[in-house]
């Protein structure tokens, strides 16, 4: 049975315990669980916050990416290696907090291109890599779902055809594909062709509009994603993930120049929407 979630990056990227609240108000919502951002490296708070939501009753994931100096793809090993310490340095914090998922663009560093199309040089060094990270995080029954983003934040995988490639080569239980709807619905054809594409490796799910605010109040075609969902059975988390300005240093590091909606109208609607749509195809 899928769990819905929410990303707490709609108001900060920044783990402390003044996000507390917003953690309680969300379950009061109805969420199944949060999704935070893998970026301070106060190791301590990490356990402190993952015990605190734990007692809230709700379940925790994360979200993780990889800068230039550590990335998968590179053709440094030394760089490979510290992109393979940090996926395993996310492991450990999440093993801290009782996650079960880590998802994001781990497969090549955020935001980092190359004057060319990706090869298979690097499609190969990226499944060595999580092939490795794979079997670090089957020690902490974590599943890395690495994600496809559109074209202006990533290269090597934009597209389900891509990622699903990736992941058979990978060929770890442990690690599986992560289908954003925001992303799709920039590089895909059509989403239920994308879902079905994916369906055997599919692994975590972030239901995300198009301008990344409330699910429902953009032109994603959720008819469509919602159906294919349940037509393949899926039954993994449905997390929101909508950015705002709350958190201004992240906004402008991933390029967030306006407030598309309010982070508690993007909740409060977003998990309504998501049951609604949910109840009416059997999901």
């Amino acid at each position: 049975m899928t769990k819905v979630g929410f990303n707490l990056l709609a108001w900060s990227a920044v783990i402390s315990e003044e996000l507390l609240p917003t953690v309680e108000r969300l379950k009061e919502i109805g969420y199944d669980g949060i999704e935070i951002f893998l970026g301070i490296e106060d190791e301590a708070m990490y356990k402190k916050f993952g015990k605190e939501v734990e007692d809230l009753g709700l379940e925790l994931n994360c979200v993780m990416v990889l800068g230039p100096d550590e990335n998968p793809i590179d053709p440094s090993a030394e760089v490979r290696k510290k992109g393979l310490e940090r996926i395993k340095w996310a492991v450990d914090r999440a093993h801290d907090m009782n996650a079960d998922v880590i998802c994001g663009p781990m497969h090549s560093a955020f935001a980092n291109f190359a004057d060319k199309a990706p090869d298979e040089d690097e499609y190969k060094r990226s499944a060595e890599v999580l092939a490795k990270a794979g079997e670090y995080a089957a020690q902490a029954d974590i599943l890395l779902t690495p994600e496809a983003i559109n074209r202006f934040e990533c290269y090597l995988c934009n597209t389900m055809d891509q990622l699903v490639g990736l992941v058979e080569r990978v060929s770890h239980p442990n690690v599986k594909a992560h289908f954003d709807t925001h992303h799709a619905n920039i590089e895909e054809k059509t989403l239920s062709g994308a879902l079905k594409k994916v369906a055997p490796v599919l692994g975590h799910v972030h239901i995300s509009e198009n301008d990344r605010g409330t699910p429902g109040s953009g032109h994603v075609p959720w008819d469509e994603t919602f159906s294919t969902l349940a037509e393949i059975g899926y039954d993994g988390w449905l997390t929101i993930e909508a950015f705002t300005r709350d958190d201004p240093d992240f906004a402008n590091s991933i390029n967030v120049w306006r407030e598309y909606n309010k982070p508690w109208d993007v909740a409060e609607q977003g998990y309504a929407f998501i049951k609604e749509m949910s109840e009416k195809v059997g999901l």
